[in-house]
């Protein structure tokens, strides 16, 4: 039985023995995608869906819930549902908190199991989802696939309402293990723009690259299993968060998931890449209404004995977002690149491309709410040659969505 199946098997049992807090979404939406097969359908499209995938569709479904166990004890787990590829049940984070009572201007807790490390700012709704646009970022639409702490994270918090400051901080630090072959898809798909979360139980397959079947890659599967420890090891990362005034917030991470390159499971077709980034995140309140969230990612990825696969990668995103009464309005554009450093010259992994997306929201009711999203991108991928479709490519989505909350 592995580390995810414990996971979500001991926090059920905490919660059988608590009262539960439970919260949840389930959204609809009418999409019109574009001839580019998706990378869940073997394509290369960066979009969730295609031609032969849109209509109307279950686009989130998920239950956020908490046990409060003791006063310093609780227990956490989000549930999601998702329509494509497949009907998918299963769990994207479940970990137990302490948080402890104390008279200390410094507070402290700590998080154990399987969780998000919290260095995004444009994902602060339940269950990890975005309140601005259904689409995420590319940098948060990869962290959502291939990046998730199965481990051990301890904040210590200095509030600054503790210390007559107008200053907040905060600082993270985690280790963990499970996620060996984070960097598989930004090396044969590259980023994509999407809303999937991966469940800790699931695997995220690309499109049939011609360089998987030569003797140097004849062991690497053509989906990734992003949550498989290969290694052995242990990884980690640490992060400072800045409050000043609830005005302006800034967010800092440095991730190392300490890879073994060489290390391989045959039975599965894993490698543990050894993948690294730093992350940078900025949300800027003009006034009540109008924010702007921005985020940087830089890093490095690579597998395999001799380091055969070995990329650099970069994404960054500027996101603007007015509220007004019960509407919100939402743009953001995003660039996103891999480059390839290694010389195998039969395994192209260089790709870029940019995007916009605009998005509407309408909240008619606590419970419900409507929007309508478009979005557009283009981009290049040198490996595409190889499987007879053209490097460049343009993508048109858009969606019409009806969400429910409980």
């Amino acid at each position: 039985m592995n580390i995810r199946v414990l996971i979500g098997f001991a926090l059920l049992a905490v919660v059988s023995n608590a009262t539960a807090q439970v919260k949840g979404l389930l959204q609809v939406g009418a999409i019109k995608g574009d001839s580019h097969a998706t990378w869940q359908e073997g394509g290369v499209g960066l979009y969730r869906y295609d031609t032969d995938t849109d209509g109307i569709v279950l686009t989130q479904g998920l239950i956020d819930f908490r046990a409060d166990i003791t006063s310093g004890w609780s227990a956490h787990g989000v549930i999601n549902a998702y329509q494509d590829s497949e009907p998918t049940l299963g769990l994207s984070q479940a970990y137990l908190q302490y948080k402890p009572l104390t008279n200390s201007k410094y507070k402290w807790h700590v998080r154990a199991g399987g969780f998000y490390p919290l260095l995004s700012l444009e994902n602060p709704d339940m269950g990890w989802i975005s309140p601005y646009n259904y689409t995420n970022s590319a940098i948060n639409s990869w962290i959502g696939e291939e990046v998730r702490t199965l481990g051990v994270e301890a904040t210590i918090k200095r509030p600054g309402r503790s210390f007559n400051s107008k200053h907040s901080f905060a600082f993270v630090g985690a280790t963990f293990k499970g996620n060996d072959p984070a960097g598989t898809l930004l090396a044969w798909r590259g980023f994509a723009m999407h809303d999937r979360q991966t469940t800790l139980n699931e695997g995220v397959a690309f499109a049939a690259v011609a360089s998987l079947d030569t003797p140097q890659l004849q062991f690497q599967a053509n989906q990734v299993l992003p949550f498989e420890e290969v290694d052995g090891r242990f990884g980690y990362y640490a992060g400072v968060h800045w409050d000043y005034l609830k005005k302006s917030q800034f967010r800092f991470y440095y991730y190392d998931n300490n890879g073994d390159p060489a290390a391989v499971n045959y039975s599965t077709g894993q490698y543990a890449w050894d993948t690294r980034f730093s992350s940078a995140a900025w949300l800027y309140k003009f006034n009540a209404k109008t924010r702007l969230i921005t985020q940087v990612m830089s890093g490095s990825t690579a597998m395999g004995d001799t380091r055969g696969v070995d990329n650099r990668f970069y994404s960054h995103f500027v996101l603007l977002s007015h509220k007004m009464a019960s509407h919100r309005l939402s743009i953001r554009y995003d660039y996103f690149e891999v480059t390839d450093k290694d010389d195998w010259a039969f395994d192209p992994n260089a790709s870029y491309g940019e995007g916009i997306t605009a998005t509407w929201r309408y909240q008619l009711s606590p419970q419900w709410q409507l929007g309508i999203e478009g979005s557009a991108l283009h981009s290049q991928a040198d490996n595409r040659a190889a499987m007879g479709i053209a490097e460049k490519i343009s993508q048109q989505q858009i969606s019409l969505n009806a969400q429910w909350r409980f």
